[in-house]
C-alpha cells in the first residue's frame, strides 16, 4: 500500500536524461536477493536502440514514482522492465504504466506485448488481472542469492484481441 499522500501522476515519455531517476527507482524497487535490476549501461544501451521507449510516472517535475521500459520488433513489443518505488505501490501506477505501454505498442502496430516474470513475483497477479496469459516457462532460469532457483514465466497480451494461440 502506498505510504505517501496521493498526488497526481503524470505519465510522460522518458529519455537518457532520466536515467539517474530510473536507476534510483530500480535500486529501491527490485529485491537484491534476485539480482533482477539492470545496470545503468544496460538501460542506456537499450534506450539508444530504435523503437525502444521509456515511460515515466512522475509526481512532479523532478520526482518519479515509476517507469516502464519497452521495445518493439516487427509486430511485437516486449515490456522489458517495470518498477514502482515502494512508497507509491498500491496506487495503480504499475497498471497505468502497463496500459500506456500497451497503447504505445498498439500505435506502433504491435499485435502482442510480451513480458517475463520470476515465479512467485507478486506482480504476476497484476499481469494476469490485466489479461496477460502464460505462453512459456523457463525452468530454473533465475537464481536467488540464497542459491534457490526459480522459473521464469513468459506472459503475453494479445493487443489485436484474437486468441494468443492463433
Amino acid at each position: 500500500m502506498s505510504t505517501v499522500a496521493p498526488r497526481p501522476i503524470d505519465i510522460v515519455e522518458g529519455n537518457l536524461a532520466d536515467l539517474d531517476a530510473v536507476m534510483t527507482i530500480m535500486d529501491a524497487a527490485f529485491d537484491p536477493a534476485f539480482g533482477e535490476a539492470w545496470s545503468r549501461g544496460q538501460c542506456a544501451g537499450l534506450l539508444a536502440q530504435p523503437r525502444c521507449w521509456l515511460t515515466l510516472a512522475r509526481t512532479g517535475p523532478h520526482e518519479m514514482a515509476g517507469f516502464a521500459l519497452c521495445h518493439f520488433i516487427i509486430d511485437e513489443a516486449e515490456l522489458l522492465l517495470i518498477a514502482v518505488h515502494p512508497d507509491y505501490r498500491g496506487a495503480g501506477i504499475a497498471r497505468t504504466l502497463i496500459e500506456h505501454c500497451r497503447n504505445d505498442a498498439s500505435a506502433m502496430g504491435a499485435k502482442r506485448i510480451h513480458l517475463e516474470v520470476r515465479e512467485d513475483n507478486p506482480a504476476e497477479h497484476l499481469y494476469r488481472q490485466m489479461g496477460f496469459e502464460t505462453i512459456g516457462r523457463r525452468p530454473k532460469y533465475y537464481k536467488g542469492k540464497d542459491g534457490q532457483k526459480y522459473d521464469a514465466i513468459t506472459l503475453s497480451y494479445n493487443i489485436s484481441g484474437r486468441n494468443i494461440s492463433s
